[in-house]
């Protein structure tokens, strides 16, 4: 099956490149916010977020009278980012120093770190120490709320977090910014608020200062990435069987095999291990030191294969070892996990992730696409693939698979708004005269409704990216990815604004009204490749304008000619109002489809009417085989969730018109799936209005 999503790179070398003080783009824009006291940054793996939190925790230390810096860690593989780093010789005021001690990522019981925490939080020589998450909690219970005065507590992977009662660590948070003069940096690579509870509640939310920098600016200021590709591949039987197809020895690539308790586990772990080697080729020796096994491919070439799904203890930790130590290419080829190799995993040679079976949370598929997404000499091209169940309409779990699959869809959905191109929005009053715009900037035209600081921070900062993850989990957007008969005005004006009213019920009418907008036109900008300036429009682009479409390239007399006599048709001609462009009369566009329109006759009408997940149908559909296709389909259809007044309010002038060019009713059994949906919303309608009369009458 071809990739869902493939999404090439400029290779600008922005991210990686340090300035005067060692911090790259990232770490500069987080330590413009140095002196907030709650500060959350969303950045992307491999975007340098521990050294972020160390040039944010010494200029506390040094500058701000602050005593104290405690780092927490979801996993004690991950504190090794925040060990002894040298900074000062890249151009910083000081070092990361961490005593030994201090540590506590390392082997031991957690009734002694929680010792060791407490006795250096009440001495005075040492400032820095790091731990897990649970050495915080356990640590936290045993210490007052005011012993954290004059402390950074910085969180990393702050998506394990959540605003849920049961979740220890959130209640930790709430506790620090109530009771406490505590500072906390929460830093996550995360770009919603999780699968249910959101992390934090709206109010505690707001009191946090934000800086977010997009997995786009990340993979577009690589130096060696190119392209990331997100794709699907089917099997039937069993997985194990499909596994030579996918698995390319010449490739660096971590395989996470299924959990045992998923309907794709063969329920043998192990077992699953040993047919992955012998997929391989022969395995010659397991090194009794490492514990990586030696394994002679077909062609000769000797692989290098670590299994961390072995959880012997004698065995796991010196492959985990091994790995921490890999200094070069021909350290390790292939990495086969169950658990681990997730989150903070650092391998930079990894060309491909390889997941077998659907990962219920999308923040772990986001975990598991960063392993391969760090830049690299020689490293191109980065591959997500999801090996998963193909739907078999003769197979009695195909509900299953199809519900699989649309998940799985649900995330390519997600993930092409999460790896476009940003969007930032800016109030044309808070402009100066010819002031040129930030590339993929929209402006918001607020001199009738002024638009709120929270609104703008809700667009700017993260938030969009919450709505489109919950958006594309509603059932009736899912299905308009592999069936047509979800009208966009559904997804639009029905599914959004209840998305909108439950994660921000805080905003008022005006305001969610101003966030839908805003939230439909990111998403028709990314989906369509970002904005795109006049002067980068390919040279045979058609311009959508209100007097018609015409080439960019135009030449009198040509077919597309329908310009109105007067209209420049070359788009030279620009309002120099601040916001349609640069000084220089640059103007942006988007791409709708085959033609590119000025985002200033861009209006809401217009985009109510597209369906912003289109584009998944579309290579869905050439993707896969019409009878698969054909199964999904009415698998969906044959359980849909029941009509909703509001869509079948939104339907009905599309009844009509069918009625009026085929003169009759739409057809519950019909073979187009619009017609079916027309008819179920008719029989709907019917049912309503028989209801109302039955209720008069009575």
């Amino acid at each position: 099956m071809a990739d869902l999503i493939r999404v090439e790179y400029a290779r600008t070398g922005g991210s990686t490149t340090s300035n005067d003080m060692g911090m790259r783009e990232m770490q500069a824009r987080a330590f413009e916010k140095r002196n907030s006291q709650y500060l959350l940054l969303k950045a992307p793996p491999a975007s340098g977020k521990s050294r972020a939190l160390m040039f944010l925790g010494l200029d506390k230390l040094h500058r701000q009278g602050l005593h104290k810096v405690i780092v927490a860690v979801p996993e004690m593989s991950i504190g090794g980012s925040f060990g002894k780093t040298d900074l000062t010789r890249q151009g910083f005021f000081a070092d990361w120093e961490i005593a030994d001690q201090n540590n506590l990522c390392r082997a031991g019981s957690d009734k002694g770190k929680v010792e060791v925490f407490c006795r250096f939080m009440r001495q005075s020589e040492e400032h820095i120490l790091v731990c897990t998450h649970a050495t915080l909690r356990f640590a936290f219970d045993r210490l007052a709320p005011e012993e954290f005065d004059h402390t950074l507590v910085a969180i990393d992977e702050f998506h394990h977090v959540s605003a849920d009662e049961s979740n220890r660590l959130g209640a930790l948070i709430d506790t620090l910014m109530n009771a406490s003069s505590a500072h906390i940096v929460a830093m996550t690579g995360s770009y919603f608020r999780g699968d249910a509870a959101p992390i934090l509640l709206p109010e505690d939310e707001e009191r946090f200062d934000k800086v977010t920098y997009t997995y786009y600016e990340q993979l577009n200021g690589y130096r060696y990435l190119k392209s990331l590709g997100i794709g699907y591949h089917f099997y039937k039987n069993r997985y194990i069987d499909a596994v030579s197809e996918v698995l390319n020895p010449d490739q660096k690539t971590i395989v996470h095999i299924p959990n045992v308790n998923s309907g794709e586990s063969t329920k043998d772990k192990y077992g699953e291990v040993d047919r992955i080697l012998d997929i391989l080729g022969n395995v010659e020796q397991q090194d009794a030191t490492t514990g990586i096994f030696s394994v002679r491919h077909a062609s000769g070439r000797l692989l290098k294969v670590a299994n961390l799904v072995e959880d012997n203890s004698l065995q796991r930790p010196k492959v985990v070892e091994y790995l921490r130590q890999i200094k070069s290419a021909d350290d390790m080829d292939i990495i086969i996990a169950l658990g681990m190799a997730k989150e903070g995993f650092d391998w930079p040679w990894c060309e491909h992730v390889l997941t077998i079976g659907y990962r219920n949370s999308m923040t772990e598929i986001i975990q598991i696409i960063g392993r391969a997404t760090r830049d690299n000499p020689g490293k191109v091209h980065a591959q997500f693939t999801n090996l998963i169940a193909q739907p078999d309409a003769e197979d009695d779990d195909v509900r299953i698979s199809v519900n699989n699959m649309l998940k799985a869809i649900t995330v390519s959905l997600l993930m092409e708004q999460v790896l476009a191109p940003s969007v930032t929005f800016k109030p044309r009053s808070r402009m100066q005269q010819g002031e040129p715009l930030e590339p993929g900037t929209v402006v918001i035209e607020d001199t009738a409704a002024p638009v709120s600081a929270r609104l703008l921070d809700i667009l700017n900062n993260g938030g969009k990216d919450d709505i489109v993850a919950a958006l594309v989990q509603a059932p009736s957007v899912t299905t308009a990815a592999v069936v047509e008969t979800t009208e966009p005005e559904v997804i639009n004006q029905v599914e959004l604004p209840k998305v909108i009213e439950r994660l921000y019920p805080e905003l008022d009418d005006n305001e969610r009204e101003m966030l839908r907008e805003g939230v439909l036109t990111s998403m028709l900008i990314r989906s369509g490749g970002g904005l795109f300036d006049e002067e980068d429009l390919p040279k045979d682009a058609l311009i959508q304008e209100p007097t018609g479409v015409y080439n960019v390239d135009h030449n009198p007399g040509t077919t597309n000619d329908t310009a109105q006599e007067g209209v420049p048709l070359n788009g030279a001609a620009y309002d120099e109002t601040p916001g349609t462009g640069s000084s220089s009369g640059n103007r942006q566009f988007v791409r709708m489809g085959d033609k590119f329109i000025n985002i200033e006759h861009l209006n809401v009408d217009l985009i109510d009417r597209i369906n912003p997940f289109q584009g998944a149908y579309e290579i869905l559909s050439k993707s896969v085989t019409s009878s698969v296709l054909k199964t999904i389909q009415d698998t969906v259809i044959g359980s849909r969730v029941q009509m909703s007044e509001e869509e079948a309010v939104i339907l009905w002038p599309g009844i009509n018109e069918f009625v009026q060019q085929h003169g009759r009713e739409p057809n519950l059994h019909s073979d187009n799936h619009i017609e079916v949906r027309y008819a179920e919303a008719l029989a709907y309608i019917k049912h309503k209005k028989a209801e109302r009369g039955r209720s008069m009458a009575s």
